[in-house]
């Protein structure tokens, strides 16, 4: 048996409960017992006699404004979660708001977008943006940060609430530790790990120090981090946008794909389109009373 669980940006009513019975029993399932985690917002379907694979082919995007995560039901409730920063965590790409300062945003947009759209090597790319950024003086990036960058909806309460429940929580970045250890204090992460823009002088080198942090580097990183607290993969949540969050995407129990690059969204195991963060609490059966809100 896999669970269904339906989640609505806005209403969820039982006509579009009704209508995913329907879906499942048209691709030969059985939708059995009903339960709502939080009443006109997101319920649970039981689902008998077909895997996971099928009944998410038959739900996902049959409804608009309504997310659809199919997973077993033992191990819902993640113990780890490893999440990507930029348009993942926050609402915005650091390097492309840094660029805009430099007055040169445009360039630097178009090629982040080929990189998280899987047409670029993401280290070939980090490493041609960043050499445009050199000579940017550092105060920048203090102001970027006050002006710019925004915590994305749904991110605190999700972190702290399954912090809350003895969760660990990994922030992993192909962005910079400049952004990334402050948005991990903000938002309540155990750990970030991410690049080191190097500096000199008082200004950007253009440079990123090595080793980057790249797609290999963050399922390296969920590896170590679940054997560490003695987890199995299945006990973990990743979540993330670009092509570079494939390689942790596809090593969690709980591969999210967030409002992500097609690319990502065909290599996960779930997709948030409509939602915030918070989906992720009712994809773990969590209600909103048990919520921390950040």
């Amino acid at each position: 048996m896999v669970i269904a669980t339906l989640i609505a940006s806005d209403r969820l009513d039982a006509r579009t409960i009704e209508q995913a019975r329907d879906a499942i029993a048209g691709v030969g399932g059985i939708a059995e017992a009903v339960e709502w985690i939080e009443p006109g917002v997101a319920a649970d379907v039981d689902v008998l006699r077909v895997d996971g694979v099928a009944a998410r082919a038959a739900l996902e995007g049959l409804f608009p404004g309504v997310d659809v995560v199919v997973q077993p039901r033992a191990g819902r409730r993640k113990r780890l979660i490893v999440a990507d920063m930029d348009s993942t965590m926050i609402t915005v790409e650091c390097i492309d708001e840094l660029a805009d300062y430099a007055g040169i945003k445009a360039e630097v947009a178009a090629v982040t977008e080929r990189a998280m759209r899987g047409e670029l090597d993401f280290s070939a790319a980090l490493d041609a943006r960043v050499a445009l950024l050199r000579g940017l003086d550092i105060a920048v990036i203090d102001r970027c940060y006050a002006e710019r960058v925004r915590i994305m909806p749904g991110a605190r309460t999700l972190v702290r609430t399954m912090a809350a429940a003895g969760a660990r929580a990994l922030l992993v970045s192909g962005g910079f530790t400049v952004f990334a250890d402050r948005v991990a204090a903000e938002i309540g992460f155990d750990r970030a790990v991410s690049n080191v823009l190097e500096i000199e002088g008082g200004v950007l080198a253009g440079t990123v120090r090595r080793p980057i942090v790249d797609g290999a580097t963050k399922r390296a990183l969920l590896l170590s981090e679940a054997a560490a607290a003695g987890l199995e993969l299945g006990e973990v949540l990743a979540v993330g946008d670009g092509a570079n969050d494939i390689p942790m995407i596809e090593a969690a129990g709980l591969g999210v794909a967030y409002h992500a690059k097609p690319k990502t969204a065909a290599a996960a195991g779930a997709r948030i389109e409509y939602g915030d963060l918070s989906a992720l609490l009712y994809a773990q059966g969590i209600p909103r009373a048990e919520w921390v809100l950040g």
